[in-house]
């Protein structure tokens, strides 16, 4: 087993001690979302759920080694395809929403938020702009969407040697948030919590400069009845209009 695996282990065990209930491995730009979806849940009768938030590529690879999770809220579809052909899902889940990305920028930071950059990349020439915050493409569908938007708007190469890499998307933001990047692209959901609300400004960003963010969810092998239950919920009206304050487009909208 991975020092990773062990350490993630260690942390959700850890966790277990505080809180009973099931362990739910999120995509880290639900932070918010999802935890406005779980008091809802448990105001309504619902078992305790611990949610633990991270990059979907990292929960794949922790989830094939056996770690203790029982549902799994994707920020790519494909991942959860990929656990459903290994035998490690139910099925192969269902879509719960569609996510956005957004350029944001921090309050005391003179570069202007637009849809092209444009700002960016004089920023970036004239000395502004030294670091722009994404999470990491390699394992967070949030980073490689960000890449693709940069690569359409012809910038990805101006900005390469300056970025500064999130494990995952939340870290991403709060890189941008705590002023440690001038500016950097990340959820359209993390932007506007009020958390990162009141520590800059922000543009979402057309659809078209990235593939759709299909976000997924699935059951797997071990889930528990009050996993099946907080699955079914995801999918209620409540939840749902959690989902939609937070940005996300919603299946059949």
């Amino acid at each position: 087993m991975h020092r990773h695996l062990l350490l993630l282990v260690f942390l959700v065990v850890a966790k277990g001690v505080w809180a009973a209930g099931p362990n739910i491995a999120a995509a880290s730009d639900l932070k918010f979302a999802l935890d406005e979806v779980v008091k809802a849940f448990e105001k309504q009768g619902g078992k305790p759920v611990n949610p633990v938030y991270g990059s979907s590529g990292n929960f794949v690879r922790q989830i094939a080694q056996g770690a203790p999770f029982e549902m799994f809220l994707s920020a790519d579809e494909a991942y959860v395809f990929e656990l459903d052909k290994k035998g490690l899902a139910q099925d192969p889940g269902a879509l719960y929403a569609v996510g956005r990305i957004v350029l944001f920028v921090p309050n005391n930071v003179a570069i202007k938020p637009d849809v092209e950059l444009k700002d960016v990349r004089a920023a970036s020439a004239d000395g502004r702009l030294t670091k722009f915050s994404i999470a990491n493409p390699e394992h967070a569908p949030y980073g490689r969407a960000a890449r693709e938007a940069l690569t359409a708007l012809g910038i990805w190469e101006v900005l390469a040697p300056k970025l500064v890499l999130g494990e995952n998307v939340s870290q991403a933001a709060q890189f941008v948030a705590s002023g440690s990047a001038q500016a950097g692209i990340f959820s359209l959901s993390l932007a506007v919590s009020p958390n990162f609300a009141r520590a800059g400004m922000y543009v979402t960003l057309p659809e078209s400069l990235h593939a759709p963010l299909r976000q997924r969810m699935v059951l797997l092998k071990s889930a528990s009845p009050t996993s099946t239950e907080f699955y079914a919920f995801v999918k209620s009206p409540a939840a749902r209009a959690i989902l939609r304050k937070y940005g996300f487009t919603l299946p059949g909208e």
